[in-house]
């Protein structure tokens, strides 16, 4: 519509009326334009000094002011604030950008490997998945981290509200007091040394009376170092085997095994097999509800936000079983952020806990000073450095998730007859 464009020849205030009467009989509401902004106000700015704005009267103003929204395409508000500005400027014209203009840092790409990352690590909090982007580009010279490597914990929470990651991100029974004097009540102190291990059971849930696996989380106090392997049931038959094998999974002996005071590990048989291993036996006090609170911990944050809640029946238990020594024990050691803390004592004397420092247990263990005198015979540093290099984290959480699927494609299965 360039109709306004060619008005060159209106003298007056008389003329526009006749126009806007066209404009009005025609049915027309407002000229849709096209042209760029520096054109319209280049003719309106004209329009107004030909017909002399300032000088006319207030009907001839109102006139003007129709004919401009009429045939400007702009709205009646858009309107009022050039009029004003002409009348303090004696001009219109285009203002220039005043906000500063930022480059954009991370693309839908960065945005769609954030969500993978997220994926394969269960939606972790933002410092540990911060922490995996940056050893993928660190240690793994994955190219595809170069942004992500650098970002911050609370852009990280931005970019999950995003489209692209929306998108591409998918996402119990009371234990017994017993009277048995086994294990001594008493909180264990490692002093920084590994080998010091919380103890505790998560039951899968009943259902039409038959009872679900047992999770047995075994978590060392230093390092967060956390084997988990399942059981049929927490009887003798199922759980001596069972703590066999999870004690012999840790790269490092075994000084001291902590545990609630649950029959199932605070008796003669778990007895026997800790006094074989030359393993401290203790359990937690009367009305101190944190001494065990390091593991029942991990039990939410580690077994149940991946296994879940469901009834699972024992019948799945070596499966899972194979699942944990397989792929999940590496991962959550290798591959997984912890957050250790940093203790440090205020104004009133207290000790306060801080959690700055982000590592995997496998770094954690690495970091303590002549680490190679508290691992296993025939285990070194080198043979632990090794197995951390041979994928990547995201590769590790991946296959790991893989493997996951398919195990609860199996549990899911229907029985067949």
């Amino acid at each position: 519509m360039n109709m306004a464009m060619n008005d060159g020849r209106i003298e007056s205030v008389e003329q526009l009326v006749e126009l806007i009467k066209a404009a009005e009989t025609l049915g027309v509401e407002r000229v849709v334009r096209t042209d760029e902004t520096g054109e319209v106000y280049a003719w309106m700015s004209d329009l107004l000094i030909r017909l002399r704005y300032r000088f006319l009267q207030r009907k001839g103003k109102g006139i003007m002011r129709r004919y401009l929204v009429l045939y400007s395409g702009y709205t009646k508000s858009h309107v009022d604030h050039l009029l004003f500005a002409y009348r303090n400027a004696g001009k219109i014209a285009r203002k220039e950008r005043t906000q500063p203009r930022y480059e954009r840092v991370y693309t839908s790409e960065d945005i769609a490997l954030l969500a993978e990352v997220a994926e394969g690590y269960q939606h972790q909090n933002g410092r540990a998945l911060k922490e995996v982007c940056r050893e993928m580009y660190e240690a793994y010279r994955d190219a595809r981290f170069i942004r992500l490597a650098r970002i911050s914990v609370s852009r990280l929470y931005d970019l999950k509200k995003t489209e692209v990651f929306k998108t591409k991100a998918l996402t119990y029974t009371k234990t017994r007091p017993t009277a048995v004097n086994i294990g001594e009540r008493k909180k264990p102190y490692p002093e920084g040394k590994s080998g010091f291990l919380r103890v505790d059971s998560v039951h899968q849930g009943d259902r039409d009376k038959e009872k679900g696996v047992y999770h047995i989380n075994l978590v060392d106090e230093v390092t967060q170092m956390e084997i988990v392997v399942c059981v049929e049931g927490i009887s003798e038959a199922f759980l001596l085997p069972a703590l066999e094998e999870a004690l012999a999974q840790f790269p490092f002996p075994i000084i001291n095994f902590h545990s609630d005071n649950g029959s199932e590990y605070i008796n003669k048989v778990v007895a026997r097999l800790l006094q074989k291993l030359l393993v401290t036996q203790t359990k937690s006090r009367a009305r101190r509800t944190n001494d065990n609170a390091l593991v029942e911990g991990k039990n939410g944050a580690v077994i149940r936000k991946h296994m879940g809640f469901m009834h699972i029946p024992k019948k799945h238990a070596r499966a899972i079983n194979d699942f944990y020594r397989d792929f999940f024990n590496p991962f959550i050691n290798f591959h997984r952020f912890c957050a250790f803390p940093d203790e440090e004592v205020d104004a009133r004397g207290k000790i306060v806990k801080r959690y700055r420092t982000y590592l995997t247990p496998i770094e954690k263990l690495l970091s303590i000073k002549n680490v190679e005198r508290y691992l296993k015979e025939g285990i070194t540093k080198e043979m632990l450095q090794a197995e951390v290099k041979k994928q990547s984290h995201l590769a590790a959480a991946q296959e790991m998730q893989k493997a996951k699927s398919t195990l609860f494609k199996l549990i899911s299965a229907p029985d067949m007859l």
